[in-house]
This record gives structure tokens, C-alpha cells and sequence, in this order.
């Protein structure tokens, strides 16, 4: 950094110490679409990639610019820690999502034409064959006209409900004697079909060609309003406000609450308008009034919800050199040398590095303990689980075979409160105590707890992970699980359940830090403690590897370390508010995000502590939520030899010069200029020795 720049940034105001959270938010969705640019990925990665960028912006416009819409109509003018408010971001947002949307359909355009060389082709229905085109009209008469349903709106006729994420067709129609008014209908795109029809074969071609199922509907509209002449035809996509707001304390029944909420959130307010380019005047006109929208509204040119690749990209045959190479999790060795878990633990603490290691450990831990008689007790936390969990069943099995089961099921994670409400209720009929957390927090510590007798003394084993417990997430988020039998952690374990189930209070936290308890405070604790080492001359340093980081106690500590010497390095995937680079301030703080073939999800917290290192794994990123709001966990690692493991998958998060994009001072992130071999961290850890057999250490680099 220059001396100019160095004046300049002391200058710094505190509204500018920080970045804004969503803007940051954007620039992380901008690292996926970059992905979906990337030409070094294999091109059905880069089409999921980009499908990604499309699910995430669903998510994004439904619950936190919904939420800033929600805030300027209560009038709402207040300025945030990061010097916005409602209004100004929202404008900036409106900015910053036209562009990245720009970007995305261009970046489509790219993967179709580079799909069609590859002879998967998405063809328009005026240039199919005469054989084309009779076989999409069979397939429309047999299997998409049964399921249509037409809706006209008109004076007996109100506008129907438009559920949120789902494709409609808006249709502009005249009566045969061409009256000026014209009539308005709509017409929803059955999701339960395939967004592309596979098309036969042309004659001496190879090509797999494809039809999207809203374009053989067009061409068909007229069997759906005979008597009628359409003049337009045209898509369009709705979101939906889709945060829940739940009376927790005024609730009689918390589990009925949600329920309810789940119907209001079919009828959200409109946040977001995705509309066909081109699409025709008077169309347009019915829908920005029926929904009051006129900001938050997108031209598209290309097929609306690319979210569509995905499922497209994982159904194509034959063509498995446009993915990545299959990877087969290995089984953790420690345990497949001995099939009895509670053996192996009772000598070692074991850690499990997913996807690279199987989740079918966490599964068959579960099945051992609910088919030993020795097992007197499990307990347990839910927060997101699979569609067809096999955890579900062993629980199920245990407390029908006796034993007492407890799962704390977490019903408000968002997007999956229906999934858990099932499960809930299976476990409920099963013989489980299932309890729904405490009021006013989510429950989003990921820990169970296995009681058994030994002889005379009962034995607590605990697992802790930074990941949910979902065997399909598993394969494709990197997380980490930890196996213990430490007496500390599973007394705390035991108390940290009693807490969630019970009345139970002031309590000396052996190991844990626990929010909402102790966390903000137990962090302040650790930073400080760093800076006391730096300003004593003894080692000090900050690993943070985390999802996201806003809070702003957190980065004010985080500061005030590096003011007083810590070398911090922060790997952040996603939402980072922190702002490095300003001179006597954030100077020794790196931010580094990853983005690649996994979802870097693991949460690993390393304090250096003057050369006595202390590790941590956790399910709470630095949000104000997690601190505040939920039921967080950071465990110790207590092990000497799992310590240095977890130390080395730092130390390869660290040395990543392909996938690794730094945040720099003005919000931007920039690739590194790096002129060392290509070091691509997530290929290195598939070589599960690399980090789990050898020694690792931590270099303490001066940061310039």
C-alpha cells in the first residue's frame, strides 16, 4: 500500500470501517457465476454452477431484499453499522442484481453454445422437424394438456393465487370479432413435468436436442381457449416474500404455529417480477398492478429459473467427461479397523472430513447405538435432514427397542420446516421425545450424545459436527466431525441437552462455548487474549474459517487484535463485513474466500495462544444470529493428534492459489497473482493422507 493510500484510508469514517452484508452477499454470488465462467471447469459443472447462482439469488430476493422492501413500506429510515439505509441499499441492490442477472443469462448463452458443440441442444419449436414437431404435439396431448389448468381474470373471475418461484404463462387474447379490450388469463407450467422434453433423433445426426416445455405450450394455447385468438403469449415468475414470523410465546402449539405460517407464506407479498423479454404491453401492465410491483421487475432474455440446469445437467447419459470425476468418500480407517465404535473411542478421538470421508460413519455410530443393549440413552439435534434419512430410522428403531431417544428438532430452518414437521412426527409415533428447542431461538448446534453403561459406570460418547446431519449434504459440503469420548465434553454435552430440553441454568461450561450463552463474550476473551501474546512479544495468530462474518462486535475485536500485532487470517466463504487493508487498522487481516467443486461449509476456529495452540470446531459462523439468536456450539479440540489434522486442513484452505479469491479494501475480490505451482486445496484433501497422516504445522508468516 502507498503512503498516499495509507493517508487516505486513516482518514477512514466508521460507517466505511465495514462492508454492507448484502452488497457483500452479491459479490459472493458473483464468485459462483464466476465458476459457471470458469472454462478450466468441466462444462456441466459450470451449467450447475450456474444454476446455483440462480437458486441462491431465489433465496436472496425472498428473504433479505423482501426484508428491506418490508422496511422502507414501514417507513423505516434508520442507518446501519455499515452506513446504509433501507432505502439507499435497496437502490444499490437493485443495481448490483440487474448486473449480476445481465451477467448470468450471458454466461448462458456461452454454455448453450459451447452445450451445442457437444450435441446437447436446446432447439426452438419453429426449427424442429415435421417428425419433431408431431411427436412434441403427442406429448403435449398425452401428458402436458391433462395437467393444465387455464385461469382467465375478469370481472367474475379474480386474479388467481400465483405461488412464489413458480414458471406462469401470462396470455393476452381477443375474441374473433377483435373487440378493443383484450382478455387476460394465466396458465401455470406444471413443475412436476421436465422443464426440457427430449426430442427424437433428426436423421443422420448424433445430437441430443431438447424443447422447453413452456415453448410446445405456446405453441398449443389455442386447444385451451377455443373461440379465442391469442395475440401473446408470454412467461413470467413471481417471488414471494418467504420469511416465516412466528409468535413463539403466544403459540399454544409451536409445531400448528408453523403449519399456519407455511400457508401465509403462499401468499407473500411480491418481492421480485421476472418477466419475458418483450413481453406484451398490456400483460405486463395486469401483472405489476395485481402485484404492486414496479422497481423489483427483470426483463429476461432466455428461459426464466435457470435453476433448471441442475436437474437437466445430472439427467444427461453419456456424457460424463463434461463432469468432474466421481469421487468415492473413503471410510475413516480408524473405525473400519474395528467395527465397534465405542472401542475405538474409548482409546482416540476421531475426526471425519466430509465429502472426502464417508458420512456413513455418522450413520453406522447411530445404528451401533441403537441396536446395543448396553445403550441406555441418545440424544440428539435436527436441524436440516434428508429427504430419506437412514439417522430417522435408527432413532426410530432404538426408542421402539426401549431406549430413551431425545431429538431436538429444529422446525423453523428455513425452506425445510415441512420436512421436519414430517419427521417430527414420525419420531413422535416412534416412541422419540422430540422437542422443539427453546422459544425465541433456533437450534443449530449439531452434537449427539450416546449414554451406555460400562460395568458398573455409565460412558458418554459425543459427536460433534460443524455440518448438518444430512447423508446427501454430506457429499457435497465439506464439513467436519468429530468423535470423542472426553469426560469433559460429555459432561457438557449432557448439560447443553438439559438446557434444550429442560429448565436448566448457570452452569460452568467445562469446555464448550455456547451461544447464546457465552459465545460473544468467550470470543472477546480469545482475541484478547491473542493481543495480550503480540504485545508481550510471544506467538500470536488467528485462523478463522467460517461461512460468513457480520457481526460487528466480532470485527471490532477482530481489529482491535490486529491493532495490537495478531497476524489474522480469515477464510470466509460467503458474506464477509469486515474491510481489510486500512492502514493501522485491518493492515495484518487477510479474508480469503473458496469457491470450487464443494461447498466450503466448515466452521474452524484456531487461536495460536503463544505457541500452546487451541482448535475449535463449530456449527455458528460470526453472524449476530448465531450469537444471539440460536443455539450455537465451538468444541474444543482436545486431542493433540486430531488438533495437528484439522491444523493441516487449515494449512491447505491457506496455500490455495486457484480457487482462492482476496477481498480487497474497496469490497472487490481478486484472484491471487501468484506466481507458485497451481495449489488447488480441495484436490489436496481428497488425499486423505496428505492431511490425516502426516505431522502439520502452522508457519507464522509476517503479513505485508
Amino acid at each position: 500500500m502507498s503512503e498516499e493510500e495509507k493517508k487516505n484510508n486513516h482518514q477512514i469514517t466508521p460507517a466505511t470501517a465495514y462492508l454492507n452484508r448484502d452488497l457483500s452477499w452479491i459479490e459472493f454470488n458473483r464468485r459462483v457465476l464466476a465458476e459457471a465462467q470458469d472454462p478450466e471447469n468441466p462444462l456441466l459443472e459450470r451449467a450447475r454452477f450456474l444454476a446455483i447462482v440462480s437458486s441462491n439469488l431465489d433465496e436472496f430476493i425472498s428473504v433479505r431484499v423482501a426484508g428491506i422492501q418490508d422496511q422502507i413500506r414501514a417507513g423505516y429510515s434508520k442507518m446501519d453499522f455499515t452506513g446504509y439505509t433501507p432505502s439507499g441499499l435497496y437502490k444499490r441492490l437493485i443495481k448490483r442484481v440487474t448486473k449480476i442477472v445481465a451477467d448470468q443469462y450471458r454466461t448462458f448463452k456461452e454454455i448453450s453454445r459451447l452445450l451445442y458443440k457437444e450435441g446437447i441442444v436446446f432447439v426452438n419449436y419453429e426449427d424442429l422437424t415435421h417428425a419433431q414437431k408431431l411427436a412434441a404435439e403427442q406429448y403435449y396431448r398425452d401428458i402436458i394438456y391433462p395437467v393444465l389448468t387455464p385461469m382467465a381474470v375478469d370481472q367474475s373471475r379474480p386474479f388467481p393465487l400465483v405461488h412464489s418461484l413458480f414458471i406462469y404463462l401470462a396470455v393476452v387474447l381477443r375474441k374473433n370479432n377483435h373487440e378493443e379490450e383484450p382478455y387476460f388469463a394465466i396458465l401455470q407450467i406444471p413443475a412436476s413435468l421436465p422443464r426440457c422434453i427430449p426430442l427424437p433423433h433428426r436423421s443422420n445426426s448424433k445430437k441430443r436436442q431438447f424443447v422447453f416445455i413452456e415453448d410446445v405450450i405456446r405453441q398449443h394455447i389455442q386447444t385451451l381457449f377455443s373461440g379465442y385468438e391469442p395475440v401473446a403469449v408470454n412467461e413470467f415468475r413471481l417471488t414471494r416474500n418467504s420469511d416465516l414470523t412466528i409468535d413463539e410465546e403466544g403459540a399454544e402449539d409451536l409445531l400448528e404455529e408453523i403449519e399456519k405460517e407455511l400457508r401465509k407464506r403462499r401468499r407473500g407479498v411480491p418481492a421480485r417480477l421476472e418477466v419475458q423479454k418483450g413481453i406484451h404491453p398490456y400483460a405486463l401492465e395486469q401483472l405489476q398492478a395485481e402485484f404492486e410491483i414496479d422497481e423489483f421487475v427483470f426483463e429476461i432474455e432466455g428461459p426464466l429459473d435457470l435453476g433448471f440446469l441442475r436437474n437437466f445437467a445430472g439427467s444427461l447419459k453419456g456424457f460424463s467427461y463434461l463432469n468432474y470425476p466421481p469421487i468415492e468418500p473413503v471410510y475413516p480407517a480408524e473405525f473400519d479397523e474395528n467395527e465397534d465404535f465405542f472401542e475405538v473411542l474409548r482409546e482416540r478421538d476421531v475426526v471425519v472430513y466430509h465429502p472426502y470421508e464417508s458420512f456413513d460413519a455418522m450413520t453406522d455410530f447411530i445404528i451401533q447405538a441403537s441396536e446395543d443393549d448396553q445403550v441406555m440413552a441418545i440424544k440428539m439435534t435436527l436441524y436440516r435432514v434428508s429427504g430419506n434419512s437412514p439417522l430417522i430410522s435408527a432413532l426410530a428403531n432404538a426408542a421402539e427397542s426401549g431406549k430413551q431417544v431425545t431429538v431436538v428438532v429444529e422446525l423453523k430452518a428455513r425452506f425445510d420446516e415441512e420436512r421436519n414437521i414430517a419427521w417430527a412426527r414420525k419420531l413422535e409415533q416412534s416412541g422419540c421425545h422430540v422437542v422443539y428447542g427453546l422459544v425465541g431461538l433456533k437450534t443449530h448446534a449439531k452434537i449427539t450424545l450416546i449414554v451406555r453403561q460400562e460395568g458398573t459406570e455409565l460412558r458418554r460418547y459425543v459427536h460433534v459436527g460443524t455440518g448438518n446431519y444430512n447423508d446427501n449434504t454430506a457429499k457435497a459440503y465439506t464439513d467436519l466431525s468429530l468423535f470423542t469420548s472426553h469426560n469433559q465434553i460429555g459432561l457438557d454435552a449432557s448439560e447443553l441437552f438439559n438446557q434444550m430440553t429442560g429448565y436448566s441454568a448457570n452452569y460452568h461450561w467445562n469446555s464448550f462455548i455456547v451461544a447464546p450463552t457465552n459465545m460473544s463474550l468467550s470470543l472477546q476473551k480469545l482475541m484478547q487474549r491473542e493481543a495480550e501474546h503480540a504485545t508481550a512479544g510471544r506467538p500470536a495468530r488467528i485462523i478463522a474459517k467460517m461461512n460468513s462474518l457480520s457481526n460487528q462486535q466480532v470485527i471490532d475485536d477482530l481489529y482491535s487484535a490486529a491493532q495490537a500485532g495478531v497476524n489474522i487470517d480469515l477464510i470466509v466463504r460467503g458474506v464477509c463485513c469486515l474491510r481489510p487493508g486500512i492502514a493501522e487498522l485491518s493492515e495484518r487481516i487477510t479474508v480469503r474466500s473458496i469457491v470450487d467443486r464443494f461447498l466450503e461449509h466448515s466452521r474452524i476456529y484456531y487461536f495460536e495462544n503463544g505457541g500452546k495452540p487451541e482448535v475449535y470446531l463449530s456449527s455458528a459462523d460470526w453472524m449476530t444470529r448465531n450469537l444471539t439468536r440460536r443455539i450455537e456450539l465451538m468444541c474444543p479440540v482436545l486431542d493433540g493428534n486430531i488438533r495437528k489434522q484439522i491444523i493441516k486442513i487449515l494449512e491447505l484452505s491457506l496455500k490455495d492459489n486457484v480457487k482462492s479469491s482476496f477481498l480487497q479494501f474497496n469490497g472487490n475480490y481478486e484472484r491471487p497473482d501468484d506466481k507458485k505451482a497451481p495449489f488447488r486445496s480441495q484436490f489436496a484433501a481428497m488425499d486423505v493422507k496428505r492431511w490425516k497422516g502426516s505431522r502439520a504445522s502452522l508457519s507464522n508468516p509476517k503479513h505485508s
